[in-house]
């Protein structure tokens, strides 16, 4: 019976390597064959053979003067093809984005929600005006119970979605404040739900103080989620008020332009809640 099944397992550790030796190659940018073989947790001559077939097939290539291996442009090439479907997301955020970094001259990002992980994915920024910011990555993913794109992303969905969501995370605590358990973070969604405001206070990192609202689609469901991120330092608590009108504009803005055509964020429930 076990013989019948190694041929997978062999599949499964080998898929596993390849994707251990590529998610390196992003972190690092560039790195050797030793240095990979260890990350993937494998042999040097294994982790050449994975290597040479991605060189093979166009993703990897070394530099012939260091030899260490860098990844070329055909990742990226499918990173930009997998996000055909959130065009039209990019496309009406992008402006109200540009005025909210004009507005504030802090860090503005826009994130979706993962369809299998309890993560948001970053696809678009603005850069703050400021020499010291918050910089975030473009295709970086952090958890949703930490962030306040998760929180408003994760408001707007249907509480099916939201219960089954929460039993499967796992609540790692990440900064000093992070929320690490589903009844605290069930009480700040249905929160966010009544505001239209999603915060997170130092839970994501430390010094970091962060504001978000959902982007709509035309079911009034989260399509993305746009932050305002801010060094806790520079925020200002009396400017608080204005800034989540202005974000709420913005997320409203945004959400018609999708066919969102019900009330003003944060005054109606979403669809399915109850």
């Amino acid at each position: 019976m076990s013989s019948q099944h190694s041929p997978k397992t062999e599949n499964v550790a080998a898929v596993l390597k390849v994707f251990s030796v590529l998610e390196a190659l992003v972190e690092e940018r560039s790195a050797g064959l030793a240095d990979l073989a260890h990350t993937a947790m494998t042999s040097k001559s294994t982790a050449h053979r994975l290597l040479q077939t991605m060189a093979d097939l166009g993703y990897v290539a070394q530099d012939p003067d260091t030899e260490k291996y860098h990844l070329t442009l055909k990742l990226f090439s499918l990173g930009a093809k997998s996000l055909r479907g959130q065009e039209d997301v990019l496309r009406v955020a992008d402006r109200v984005m540009g005025g909210l970094s004009r507005a504030t001259g802090e860090a503005i990002n826009l994130g979706v929600m993962d369809g299998h992980d309890q993560r948001v994915t970053y696809i678009h920024k603005y850069d703050s005006t400021y020499s010291l910011a918050m910089q975030s990555k473009l295709g970086y993913r952090n958890p949703l119970h930490s962030t306040s794109l998760g929180k408003a992303l994760l408001a707007f969905r249907a509480d099916d979605e939201v219960n089954d969501r929460l039993a499967r995370m796992q609540f790692v605590k990440l900064a000093p404040r992070t929320i690490t358990d589903a009844a605290t973070l069930h009480t700040e969604l249905m929160q966010v739900r009544a505001t239209g405001i999603a915060e997170e206070i130092e839970e994501s990192e430390a010094g970091v103080r962060c504001m978000a609202t959902p982007v709509l689609d035309h079911m009034g469901t989260s399509a993305a989620a746009i932050s305002v991120a801010f060094p806790l330092f520079r925020f200002d608590e009396a400017k608080k008020p204005e800034i989540a009108a202005q974000l709420r504009a913005a997320g409203l803005e945004a959400s018609r332009a999708l066919g969102y055509s019900g009330a003003a964020i944060g005054t109606a429930s979403p669809v399915g809640a109850g």
